[in-house]
C-alpha cells in the first residue's frame, strides 16, 4: 500500500499527463468513461505480479506489463477524468475499430522489430544473455499480436485465402523435426539438410512453410520460440536450447550452427516483413488498401465482419482449438506456445483483444464501438455481453500454468477445473457476442469456417 500511495502522490506531482488523443483515458479498465480507485489499486497489484483480471486500458505500450508511468497515468485520469466518448454511429464504430487495427498491427510491427534485432545481435556473437535477451523480446513482442487476432475469420488481409500472411506469422502447431535436430534424430530438420536446403533464407521459408502438411511449419512466431528455446522436455519449466547450439568457433553443441543462425534470422526477418504488409492494409487514407475497402462497405456488413471475427476467435478458435482439444488429448503438441511455456499469454491476450473489439479499445484508447451501438438498442444485452466478458477474462486468467501441466490429471484436478470453467465461459461469451450482433440485426457464425 506504501507503493500505492507513492504512485498517487507522484501522479499530483505530475499532474494531468499528456495524451495522445482526446479520448484517451489511461486505467479506465470497465470502459465505463471514469478511473476510479479500485481500478488504480487493481493496476498496482497488476504491476506488483498479481494475476488478477488484467486491465487493457493500464496497459498503454501493450506490452503485458503494468509500468509506473502508466499507473501515474490511472492516477491522473482518476484525478481529472475522462475526455466524453463522441455520439456513435454504425459508420464511426466501423471506422473506430479500423484504427485501432492499425494502431494494434503496428504495436505487433514494433514488437517483431525489436525480437528481429534481439536476434541479430545474440546470432552476431552467442552468448547465454544474447539468447535470454532474445527469448524475453519473443515473449515480450507476443501481446500484441495475439489482441489482433479477432480480426481474422473474415477473408480480411490477415487471413485471405490467396494472400493472407496468417499461416507464416502463427501457424501451430508445428513439427519441430521439420526445422532441427530432436531427440532420436541429430540430423533432422531443414537446417541439418544443406544438400537439399543450400541456401536458407525468406524465400526458403515462405517456399517450405506448410509445404508437406498443416504441421510442417516453415516461419512465424512459433518456428522461431523452438529456436530459441528448443523442445520442451521438462514438466516444470520450458525447453533449454543452449546458446552453444550457435556457436561457430568449434565449440559448438550442435551440427549447422550457422544455418541455424541463419535460419533464425531469416524467419525473423520475415515475420517483420509480413506484419508490415498487414499493417500497411489497414493504414489510413491509403488508397486501394484493405481499410480503404471495408470504410466503404455498407456499415452492416463491416460490422458483420468484424463480429464474425471476435465471435469466431471466442468460439471455435479459443474455445475449440486452443482450449478443449488440449483439454482432451492431454498432450502438450496440442498447446499454442509449447515451447516456452507461454500459453498462458496466448490465451489471456486473445480474450484481451476480443473485448477490446468490442469496447472500441485500442490500450488506454477508446473511441465509440459495439458496445455502444448496442447500448444504444438494447441495454441489457448489452450489459449481459460486457458482464459475460468479464466472466471469460476472470476464468482465463485463473488457468494455472504452465498450460501443459493444468491439462494433466484428474478432471478434478485444479488445473483441469480451471480450464472447464474457462471453456464454459468463453461458450457464454460466444453467445453473447451473436446476441450482440443479432440486437444490431446482424448474423453471423462463430464457428470456423
Amino acid at each position: 500500500m506504501r507503493k500505492f500511495w507513492s504512485i498517487v502522490a507522484l501522479g499530483l506531482a505530475v499532474g494531468v499527463v499528456q495524451r495522445a488523443a482526446a479520448q484517451m483515458c489511461v486505467g479506465d479498465c470497465d470502459a465505463n468513461g471514469a478511473v476510479s480507485i479500485d481500478e488504480v489499486i487493481s493496476g498496482v497489484n497488476l504491476a506488483l505480479g498479481s494475476d488478477a483480471a488484467s486491465c487493457a486500458a493500464l496497459d498503454t505500450d501493450v506490452n503485458g506489463d503494468i509500468a509506473i508511468n502508466e499507473l501515474i497515468g490511472a492516477v491522473s485520469a482518476a484525478l481529472d477524468g475522462c475526455a466524453p466518448i463522441a455520439p456513435v454511429t454504425r459508420a464511426s464504430a466501423v471506422a473506430c475499430y479500423a484504427d485501432n487495427l492499425y494502431l494494434a498491427y503496428g504495436d505487433a510491427l514494433a514488437g517483431a522489430t525489436r525480437l528481429k534485432t534481439a536476434i541479430e545481435s545474440f546470432v552476431a556473437a552467442p552468448t547465454a544473455a544474447g539468447l535470454q535477451a532474445a527469448r524475453d523480446a519473443w515473449v515480450s513482442a507476443r501481446p500484441a499480436y495475439l489482441q489482433t487476432e479477432m480480426a481474422r475469420f473474415y477473408d480480411g488481409p490477415i487471413d485471405n485465402a490467396e494472400t493472407g500472411p496468417e499461416g507464416f506469422i502463427n501457424a501451430w502447431p508445428l513439427d519441430e523435426s521439420y526445422i532441427d535436430y530432436v531427440v532420436g534424430d541429430a540430423a533432422a530438420g531443414i537446417i541439418n539438410a544443406p544438400d537439399l536446403f543450400p541456401t536458407i533464407d525468406t524465400a526458403l521459408l515462405t517456399e517450405l512453410n506448410e509445404a508437406e502438411s498443416e504441421t510442417t511449419i516453415s516461419s512465424g512466431y512459433h518456428a522461431i520460440e523452438f529456436l530459441l528455446w528448443g523442445q520442451d522436455l521438462d514438466d516444470d519449466g520450458p525447453g533449454a536450447r543452449p546458446f552453444t547450439d550457435y556457436v561457430t568457433d568449434g565449440g559448438g553443441t550442435a551440427a549447422n550452427p550457422a544455418r541455424r543462425a541463419a535460419y533464425l534470422k531469416a524467419a525473423a526477418e520475415l515475420l517483420v516483413a509480413d506484419l508490415t504488409a498487414v499493417r500497411d492494409a489497414w493504414m489510413p487514407e491509403t488508397a486501394g488498401n484493405y481499410r480503404a475497402e471495408f470504410l466503404a462497405l455498407n456499415p452492416d456488413e463491416a460490422l458483420r465482419r468484424l463480429l464474425t471475427g471476435m465471435g469466431t476467435l471466442s468460439g471455435g478458435e479459443l474455445t475449440g482449438e486452443r482450449l478443449s482439444v488440449a483439454f482432451d488429448t492431454k498432450d502438450q503438441e496440442d498447446e499454442h506456445s509449447c515451447f516456452a511455456d507461454k500459453t498462458h499469454i496466448d490465451h489471456r491476450n486473445d480474450e484481451i483483444g476480443i473485448e477490446n473489439a468490442y469496447l472500441g479499445r485500442h490500450g488506454a484508447r477508446r473511441c465509440g464501438g459495439i458496445y455502444d451501438l448496442v447500448r444504444a438498442v438494447d441495454p441489457t444485452v448489452a450489459q449481459q455481453t460486457r458482464d459475460a466478458f468479464t466472466a471469460a477474462r476472470t476464468a482465463i486468467f485463473a488457468i494455472p500454468h504452465p498450460f501443459d501441466q493444468a491439462i494433466q490429471g484428474s478432471d478434478s484436478s485444479p488445473g483441469r477445473v480451471a480450464i472447464a470453467n474457462a471453456i464454459a465461459a468463453l461458450n457464454e461469451q460466444t453467445d453473447a457476442i451473436a446476441d450482440s450482433a443479432a440486437a444490431l440485426g446482424i448474423s453471423i457464425s462463430t464457428t470456423i469456417p
